[in-house]
């Protein structure tokens, strides 16, 4: 079997990158290195300069993926060409010509909004992949998020793109968008409810489900659980105000019993502390290594998930169940879908189902051990680097004997994405 040739094209990489969608592709992408592929990955650094990003001190992992960072003299207009356009303006002829010199069995396309947007979809001749990490592709906000203050049940895209104080996309009324993804050969949505969510809101192509993964963990090089001198509960995230973290503060006015735990920073993050300036219990800590992450979340009684938004999916999630860590999440988008499957932890709609929640966590350790082994589980199961990998290596199969590539699919089919080739 030999080494597939694969390129991935983001808006945002690591490590010029904001949030989980870009480590979701970081992680997909050094997952195929391991499994023997050469993986080119096409970024926007323009894109993360103009959206604030620190330049400086950046350097990329050393982990066998070839990366590649877009960046032009001016980042502001070159950006603004490919929102306004749809189409890399700036940097269409250089992608061309990497498509053309590198012979790719697969382009695999992860949020393309300023790497190149749609008019990128149609080049080349590879099996063609798009996968939504955000909902982009129904709305120019990517997040559902209505002017800014509220969930997002009807499109009114114009005045809610004004009321961002970003300059409306004219192409998205154009059926451009369409006759793009018409291009591709797999739309990949992150969760059953990302997938309603894009047909709700007019996307005609039919999507595949397929979530995120994360590599296992040997139990014996896992770090001891973080130390605090109270029990806690853990926020781990952005901190922005879609978040919904703001909304988890009145709780804790109330529940004397536990800290609130914050791991993460962000635009919101003074707002947030300001909010919480008279309760000496909620205390942020900022960003972590994995390390010290998989340390809060093993000494955690709960991980709370409160988002106010419609996210795809929520790794944050799988973070907690790989290390047998209930969670508490809003009931809300994909987190019911996610929680209920592993049966490992609770939903919340109210401050009062919160705080029963947390009462629970707390109080009954037998509920807490029995729901921190179903998580356990429901990763090995579900979300373990190897199940999915070899879920996607059968869709993209699929999808070449469909295309007509029977090479591709046959070496799909012989385990390319499994164990990599012979």
């Amino acid at each position: 079997m030999r080494a597939l040739k694969i390129l991935m094209f983001t808006t945002f990489y690591p490590p010029y990158s904001f949030g989980g969608d870009a480590v979701g592709v970081q992680r997909m992408a050094q997952a195929l290195v391991r499994r023997g592929h050469r993986v080119t990955v096409v970024h926007d650094k323009d894109a993360y300069q103009t959206m604030g990003g620190e330049l400086s001190g950046k350097t990329y992992s050393d982990d066998g993926v070839i990366e590649i960072a877009l960046s032009s003299q001016w980042p502001v207009m070159t950006n603004l060409l490919t929102q306004q356009t749809g189409r890399p303006l700036v940097h269409g002829g250089a992608i061309r010509q990497l498509i053309d010199d590198g012979e790719f069995d697969i382009i695999w396309h992860n949020n393309t909004s300023l790497v190149g947007g749609p008019g990128l979809l149609d080049y080349g001749d590879a099996l063609k992949i798009y996968e939504a990490h955000e909902h982009w592709l129904v709305c120019p906000m990517h997040v559902l998020w209505k002017e800014n203050k509220a969930l997002c049940e009807e499109r009114a895209c114009l005045k809610c793109t004004l009321s961002y104080k970003r300059p409306p996309q004219l192409w998205r009324y154009t059926g451009f968008l369409e006759r793009k993804l018409d291009q591709i050969d797999l739309l990949i949505a992150k969760s059953e409810f990302s997938r309603q969510k894009h047909k709700q809101f007019g996307l005609q192509k039919d999507m595949t489900v397929l979530p995120y993964f994360l590599p296992d963990i040997d139990a014996s090089a896992l770090p001891e659980p973080a130390q605090h001198e109270r029990p806690y509960f853990l926020f781990v995230g952005r901190l922005e105000k879609i978040k919904g973290l703001q909304d988890v503060f009145p709780a804790f006015d109330k529940y004397p019993d536990a800290d609130l735990l914050i791991l993460g920073d962000g635009e919101y993050s003074e707002e947030l502390k300001a909010l919480a300036k008279d309760n000496e219990r909620i205390k942020f800590l900022g960003r972590k290594t994995l390390d010290e992450l998989n340390a809060y979340y093993r000494g955690a009684l709960g991980l709370i998930v409160p988002s106010v938004c419609y996210e795809t999916f929520g790794i944050i999630l799988i973070e907690s169940f790989r290390i047998g860590t209930p969670v508490i999440a809003r009931r809300l988008g994909p987190f019911p879908e996610i929680v209920e499957h592993a049966d490992a932890g609770a939903l919340f709609e109210t401050e009062d189902d919160l705080i029963e929640a947390m009462k629970t966590i707390q109080q009954d350790e037998g509920w807490r051990k029995q729901h921190g082994e179903l998580a356990r589980q429901a990763f090995e199961t579900t979300w373990r680097e190897e199940q999915v990998l070899a879920a996607y290596g059968a869709e993209l199969a699929k999808a070449a004997r469909k295309r007509g590539d029977e090479n591709l699919a046959k070496a799909l089919e012989a385990g390319a994405f499994e164990n990599g080739p012979a």
